[in-house]
């Protein structure tokens, strides 16, 4: 009696246990939600994407949404996106988001562009709602020198067909600023850009800026124009100032040349000084062997002798003549 009881309380828990296993592995409450909501999903379907490890709420949820919405899509393509590492329910948002607002956009194209990375509900949204994107300050040049920085607004909306392996805010951002400099720096003095701000709106949008870009731009507003330095005066004084320092280190080239000449100069003189000291100094004796050999005269020597007294008396005189002419 007591073996058949907990025989039988065996098997009840083993049975318990069995049906929890299967409400576990099999999503009856999904699958009772899609009937109820007139989607046809079959039980055998919710099976198998347990076991190819789709997770049934991923695809069973974003179908009855998009039944409900009018859309068509089948559970085989939702669960092929989702294989392929997209986010069915932002797809499937977008989808709705573009089906209301009147925008074409297939199935396909929406699991492009989410594979791709961007985000196509966003995207939507910003073709229904443009976006508005402040560029940074950019620093221009007009032709007579004086620097400004403007500021400016693009609005632009999202372009879905050029969403795939369309250039992304950035580029826009850079085409604009290349083209507010270009602008600006052809205008002749900067009170022209000052006088219509509009001019650099007007030149930048004819340009076509948008190509290439996931991105239609709609208009360019100038938010803000700033004066900045005079970019010429500066250039002139930086010039001014290199032309300076060049002249000053010639002119202490020049400087240090003419003291080196100087200094050549003195060597020279005290070298022939030395000569000429030494020179004298070999007078003597050559005037002594002279004499020694007859080749000069007694009278010869005192006349020599005079004619150096006259001249170191000429000398004296001159001499004294000079400084009375300095008093």
């Amino acid at each position: 009696m007591l073996t058949a009881i907990l025989g039988s309380g065996f098997s009840i828990i083993v049975l318990l246990v069995l049906i929890w296993l299967f409400f576990q592995f099999v999503p009856v409450g999904l699958w009772i939600s899609a009937i109820s909501a007139g989607v046809n999903v079959g039980i055998i379907n919710l099976i198998g994407m347990r076991l190819r490890r789709v997770v049934p709420g991923k695809i069973v949820l974003p179908l009855i949404k998009a039944n409900k919405a009018g859309l068509n899509v089948n559970v085989n393509q939702l669960e092929a996106h989702y294989l392929a590492g997209g986010n069915v329910d932002r797809v499937i948002d977008a989808l709705i988001a573009a089906h209301r607002a009147d925008i074409d956009l297939s199935f396909e194209r929406a699991c492009a562009i989410d594979l791709a990375g961007r985000d196509v509900l966003e995207a939507v949204q910003m073709s229904v709602n443009p976006k508005v994107i402040e560029t940074p300050v950019v620093s221009a040049v007009a032709k007579n020198g004086i620097e400004l920085r403007v500021k400016a607004r693009v609005t632009v909306r999202a372009n879905i067909d050029r969403l795939v392996g369309g250039a992304g805010e950035a580029t826009v951002i850079a085409r604009v600023g290349e083209g507010i400099v270009t602008t600006v720096g052809s205008s002749d003095a900067h009170t022209d850009v000052l006088e219509s701000p509009d001019h650099i709106s007007k030149t930048v949008l004819e340009k076509g800026l948008d190509a290439g870009t996931a991105f239609e731009i709609l208009s360019i507003d100038i938010a803000d124009v700033d004066v900045g330095r005079n970019i010429g005066a500066a250039l002139l004084t930086d010039q001014a100032e290199a032309d300076k320092r060049i002249a000053q280190a010639k002119a202490e080239q020049r400087r240090a040349m003419a003291v080196a000449k100087e200094q050549e100069m003195k060597a020279y003189t005290q070298e022939m000084k030395a000569k000429v000291v030494e020179a004298e100094a070999q007078v003597p004796a050559a005037m002594a062997e002279a004499l020694r050999s007859g080749n000069l005269g007694v009278m010869d020597y005192y006349r020599m002798n005079n004619i150096n007294a006259d001249t170191k008396m000429r000398k004296a005189i001159s001499g004294e003549d000079d400084s009375e002419q300095k008093n």
